[in-house]
């Protein structure tokens, strides 16, 4: 990292698992050296829980703590998820950050911060995350969830990979093996065919072509199933009409 002479950096901001830069799953340790030179040039680490917080990730209830129990953000964002639809937002900080901040004597001030609705919102939801035991329920639906779309991978060329943790899944479309050209024309048709079909999805990623699978922390087995059997038949009728057209165009 290179930082100019005289100058500091303030803060990295990074999504746990980065999700619109296509579903990315980054190695243990990853960020701990990130923060490692972060804080040597004068800056904190904040983590951006926003998508991928709260049990999503089935192993643990923070998408940070994948990278080992050693590493803690300095700072962690919260939102979305934590109100279920209700607007709220939440962050969290270490004490030495909380300590210097006011140190400045700047004043934190907040039209809406702190409303009693929203803190029982948040409240209710923790609740029943807890209750439904939920962050278990994403492991194991999304385990099985990879597991069927490992079988796609498998009988579509199409499917040039399928990365995830718990309920926070890519499925990446190439249009082939050997460049890896992001086949970002066909995903945004299966896309449109999955909602023609009652599924909705999105893509992400530089070339659009991942498949983004984020679904409510209550989808089921049998969710599950229905997507991947719509997934299936979508791509299996686009792989005929690819092979129709080819034998269209060798007929003298």
């Amino acid at each position: 990292m290179h930082c100019p002479t005289q100058q500091q950096i303030a803060a990295f901001f990074a999504e746990s698992l980065p999700s619109v830069g296509g579903q990315i799953i980054p190695p243990a340790g990853y960020f701990s050296q990130v923060a490692e030179h972060i804080r040597k040039a004068g800056g904190v680490f904040v983590a951006d829980e926003i998508q991928v917080g709260f049990g999503r990730v089935g192993k643990h209830f923070w998408a940070f703590q994948l990278q080992g129990k050693d590493f803690v953000p300095d700072i962690v964002t919260m939102g979305k998820s934590i109100g279920n639809g209700h607007p709220v937002a939440c962050v969290a900080a270490t004490q030495p950050v909380a300590r210097a901040f006011e140190a400045t004597g700047v004043e934190y001030f907040n039209t809406f911060g702190g409303s009693p609705v929203s803190c029982a919102v948040g409240l209710a939801v923790l609740n029943v995350l807890e209750k439904e035991q939920l962050q278990d329920h994403a492991t194991s639906v999304g385990s099985f969830l990879m597991q069927l779309l490992g079988q796609q991978k498998i009988k579509h060329p199409i499917v040039g990979d399928v990365r995830g943790v718990g309920l926070f899944i890519g499925v990446d479309l190439i249009k082939d093996e050997a460049t890896r050209t992001p086949a970002t024309e066909e995903a945004a048709y299966l896309v449109s065919r999955l909602k023609e079909n009652y599924v909705l999805l999105s893509t992400d990623g530089p070339g659009r072509n991942i498949l983004k699978f984020k679904p409510p922390m209550c989808f089921s087995l049998d969710n599950a199933r229905q997507v991947v059997a719509k997934l299936d038949a979508i791509l299996t009728d686009m792989e005929e009409k690819v092979r129709s057209c080819e034998t269209l165009r060798l007929q003298p």
